[in-house]
């Protein structure tokens, strides 16, 4: 009869593997599509919603036991301290998603390098951890950026989760690897990105974000099983704080398109992530990732 250490050890061996959950920290009004709606210089009137947002998903993820990583904006930080210190006292990883939510396809090399240190200094600053890993907003690094990646690593930064490989009409890069790869020929640098299945020769989403909303759950479910099961790959999951929120405020004025993506099933999206939560096992993505990098 095995002793009970050993019983631990061959349950742990049989579990399935552990995923990655991440949250990009942002404010509703400050994502891309509702931009043309939302000017820059309206974001200090409008109401903060970003805060409880997060403390209910810190206490949904300590109800499932799981861990994440937290991909802040240096703006948000600035203006909730008191939401960095409660993910970093739960033991999340805190990440950088650069300043203001700017397109990395905005900048050039030298005014990314300035956003970069500036999110990265505030996020330590007030964290009181080392920032390791970046997410570009809307995953705008593509081949029109080709320094953007070895600009994050000159910044200190030991990797980017910023490159979704699928075709998308606003980011995407289908012919990016599909798991973890160094991108700087072999530098201690990784690219992480998020998670797509291949079915029918295409890459499909599952990394969450508008389509874990849009679509019925047990399909985000499938593919994530399938990536699991078939690949047997970890992957990494996504979403926003405030796809938790239906009470946000309208914003008007936006196209159908926009609209539609937007708000479509905030309703049910915290009922989908408790299903979510119970169904995978989550870390936080440098546990995931770079423990076991070579």
């Amino acid at each position: 009869m095995s002793s009970p250490a050993e019983r631990v050890k061959m349950e742990d061996a049989r579990a399935p593997l552990r995923n990655a959950l991440s949250v990009d920290v942002e404010e509703y009004f400050q994502v891309s599509a509702l931009a043309p709606a939302v000017p820059r210089s309206s974001w200090e009137q409008r109401p903060s919603r970003v805060e409880a947002s997060v403390d209910a998903l810190l206490e949904l993820f300590a109800r499932h036991d799981a861990r994440a990583t937290f991909f802040t904006l240096g703006w948000v930080a600035e203006r909730r301290p008191g939401l960095v210190r409660r993910v970093v006292d739960a033991g999340h990883e805190l990440a950088s998603h650069g300043y203001a939510h700017d397109r990395v396809t905005s900048f050039t090399r030298e005014t990314f390098r300035e956003d970069l240190t500036r999110a990265k200094g505030i996020l330590e600053d007030i964290g009181g951890v080392a920032v390791r890993g970046y997410r570009a907003p809307s995953f705008s690094i593509d081949a029109t950026t080709p320094w953007a990646l070895e600009t994050i690593r000159e910044t200190g930064h030991v990797y980017s989760s910023s490159i979704y490989p699928i075709q998308h009409d606003h980011y995407g890069m289908p012919d990016a690897p599909r798991w973890p790869y160094q991108p700087l020929d072999g530098e201690a640098f990784w690219e992480l990105p998020v998670a797509t299945a291949r079915l029918m020769n295409r890459n499909l989403p599952a990394a969450g974000g508008g389509y874990f909303r849009l679509l019925p759950y047990f399909w985000s479910k499938r593919l994530l099983r399938r990536i699991n099961q078939v690949d047997e790959k970890p992957a990494i999951f996504y979403f926003h704080p405030w796809e938790i929120d239906p009470d946000q405020p309208r914003v008007g004025g936006l196209p159908l398109k926009s609209r539609f993506r937007h708000y479509v099933n905030l309703a049910h999206m915290k009922d989908r992530l408790d299903r979510l939560l119970g169904d995978f096992r989550w870390d936080r993505i440098d546990r995931v990732f770079l423990e076991s990098a070579p």
